[in-house]
This record gives C-alpha cells, structure tokens and sequence, in this order.
C-alpha cells in the first residue's frame, strides 16, 4: 500500500511540473506528448485501483514506465542541458546519416539545434555533413558555432583551419595552427599542417622552430627529423639535411622518402655509389618512379645499359609522365629506342606524389643540374674541355675526364 501510496504521489508530482512548468509557463507544446503518456499511465493505475483489474507485470511495468521513468529520464537530459526532443533529432539525424541519407539527417539536425540553439552535436554534426558534400563555407559557419559551445574542441578547431587551406584561405589557416599548436602542441597533424605551410611559403625559420619545438614532445617522430631534412635542404645546408633524413630512415626504415632524399644529396656531392645504394634502397615508397628513373640514369653513365633501359622500363610502368622525361634527358639518348611508351588505348597512370614532395624533390633535382652546370663552366673557364662523364664502380666521387683545350 505504501508503494502504491508513493507511486502515486512522485506521478502527480511529475506530471504537474511538466503540465504547469514545462508546458504552460514555457509555452513549449512538445512536452505534450510526454503528458499524454503520463495521463495513460495514471488512467490505467486508476483502474487498478477502482476495479482491481490489470494488475498483472505488464501493465504495472506500462505505469511505472510511463508516469516515472520516462520523465525522470527527461529531467535528468535537461539536466545536461540539452533537449529530449533534441535528443532524439540527434539519433533520427544520426540513422540516417548512417544509412546515406543526409538530406533527411540535415532536416532533423536543423530541427535540433532550432530547439537548443547551443546543441553542440546538432552544429557539429550539421559541420561534418557539409564538409562532406562541399559546402566548405556552411561547413565552416558551424564549427565556429561549434566553438562558441565548447572551447576546448581542439580537433574542430583544426578542421576548420584545414577547411580555410582548402578554400586557399591560407593565412588565414596559419594564424589558427599558431594557435592551437600553441595550446596544443602534442597535436602533431596540426604541427605537420602548419610546417607544411610554412615551407610553402618559404618561413624555413618559423618552420624550423617549430620543428624543434615538437621534437621536443615527439623524439621518436620520424616524419619531424624528415621535414627537418625538407627545410635545410630548401635552405641550401646539405650537410644538416643529410643528417636529419638519416636519422629518419634509421627511425623507420620502411619510409623510403628518406632513403631518395640521401640519394639526390649523394648526386650533389658526386657520391655516385652512395646515390645508387640510397636510391635502390626507395624503389617501393612514395617517389620509386622517380628512383627508378633516377637509376636508369645511373647506369647509362656506368655503361650499364640493359640494366638502364630495364629501370627506365619500370619508372614508365609505375608513372606513365615519366616518359616524357625519359625522352627529353640527353643522358637517356642511347636507350630511349628501347623504352616501351605508355599505350595510347590504355589510360595513362599517375603516381600521386604529394605537393610538398614533389616541391622538394624539383628543388633538389635543380640544385644538382645548377651545380652541374656550374662545375662544367668552371672547367672550361680553367681552359678545361669536358670530354666524357665516366663513372667506375668503388669511386666514392664523380669524376670528369679532363684534357686540356688547344690554344690553336
């Protein structure tokens, strides 16, 4: 009886402070439904109670259910300061974007945050949907009301910056990461965004720091000790880059970049053996095309030239644009005949290299022709004719046949 008693009591007192409260003071018609479920729950109790009947677990269950727990579960929701019926907009919105239909999803996602305008997932779920199908601008317009929310949303905060890269709002996305890899600096895809822009925009120094700075945090990172390699190298001390790349491949030695990058500094200091082990060594990362064609070369020099034509073959296979290399490098004169093109009825293969490797990869290839080009005018201002290139194997260097120019 005392049950029955209490039972009583908590359902009057729910319902009346979502009837006068909820409802009528807040003017808020959608607690109706939660009212109706609680009349339910009190008719059939009243029931019980005059006539003794549907007194069995179900329709004790069905009282409890309706008259306590659903409001209690409710009160505790807005507690959290959200919406009941934000929440279940948020579920609906989140089926649906589950099974493909993000039309629908926005629909209950504006619906949501048109009840609690503070609804973070209902922004934060508006963000991602129109970043997925473009809509950078709105996409953005959100995470800053994300933001608005909940400060502390670190990973929102760098969305955003890689959504203003993407529009070539780039300054723009700099002055974000300052920020947040300065309020937090073990988020290393931030550190790495903000590096790669500063390279791009030739701050090796800002860029450098800020390197140093998360070697700090990460020690083991080998990707920070090869982005330290990009930036010397860019800044012409070959000797410092040299060292960071070699730290990087001695820390993962399954990321080849390392090993091509020690490759191409090898040529710059006519390290020919060195270049050939490094570059062989990279024939399965990001730039084997380019190794490949970088060795194809190697070997005419060595008069090696079936083994030039074979690596040519396999740069061509792995990146159809590098055929067009093959037949403008003078050096490839003698094989080019034996380079099987890319067939015109088959589409061609693009190996992706990423923009800041194929940034750095023209800046080292440059630099070794300047310097070439360089070293070849230096000897014919010595009144120095450069014959032949010859390259014997065991030679750590480079050498050029010299013989002197006939005055006459």
């Amino acid at each position: 009886m005392l049950e029955r008693m209490a039972f009583i009591i908590i359902a009057f007192v729910l319902f009346v402070y979502f009837f006068l409260y909820k409802m009528i003071r807040k003017n808020d018609t959608t607690y109706l439904w939660i009212i109706s479920a609680q009349a339910i729950g009190i008719f059939i109790n009243l029931i019980q109670i005059l006539f003794g009947v549907l007194m069995n677990t179900f329709f004790i269950a069905t009282c409890y259910l309706l008259c306590v727990v659903i409001p209690v579960i409710v009160i505790l929701i807005e507690m959290k300061r959200m919406h009941f019926l934000e929440l279940i907009y948020l579920g609906v919105a989140q089926a649906c974007k589950m099974v493909g239909n993000n039309k629908k999803a926005k629909e209950f996602l504006i619906k949501s945050v048109g009840i609690n305008e503070n609804s973070y997932y209902g922004h934060k779920m508006l963000a991602e949907i129109y970043s997925e199908e473009g809509g950078m601008r709105k996409a953005i317009d959100e995470y800053v009301k994300v933001l608005e929310i909940k400060r502390d949303d670190y990973q929102s905060y760098f969305t955003i910056s890689v959504l203003l890269k993407d529009l070539g709002r780039k300054d723009e996305s700099i002055h974000m990461l300052e920020i947040l890899t300065k309020n937090k600096p073990e988020l290393y895809k931030a550190t790495e965004m903000l590096g790669d822009l500063y390279i791009e925009q030739e701050k090796f120094k800002e860029a450098l720091n800020l390197y140093n700075k998360a070697l700090k945090i990460h020690p083991d990172n080998y990707e920070i000790y090869y982005n330290l390699g990009i930036v010397y190298s860019r800044m012409n001390d070959f000797d410092l880059a040299k060292e960071y790349y070699q730290k990087a491949a001695e820390l993962n030695s399954d990321f080849k970049n390392s090993r091509y990058r020690l490759g191409q500094i090898a040529l710059l200091y006519r390290d020919i053996d060195g270049a050939e082990e490094n570059f062989l060594n990279s024939l399965d990362g990001e730039t084997e095309a380019e190794a490949n064609f970088e060795l194809a070369k190697l070997y005419v020099l060595g008069n090696r030239p079936e083994k030039a034509k074979s690596f040519a073959n396999r740069a061509v296979d792995i990146d159809s644009g590098i055929y067009k290399k093959v037949k403008e490098e003078p050096l490839m004169i003698t094989v080019v005949k034996d380079v099987v093109p890319p067939k015109e009825n088959m589409a061609a293969k693009e190996h992706v290299v990423s923009a800041k490797e194929k940034m750095i990869n023209e800046y080292l290839q440059d630099t070794y022709n300047l310097t070439e080009k360089l070293n070849m005018k230096e000897a014919e201002e010595e009144g120095i004719k450069v014959s032949e290139f010859k390259w014997e194997k065991g030679n750590e260097k480079q050498r050029y046949e010299k013989q002197r120019v006939d005055p006459n």
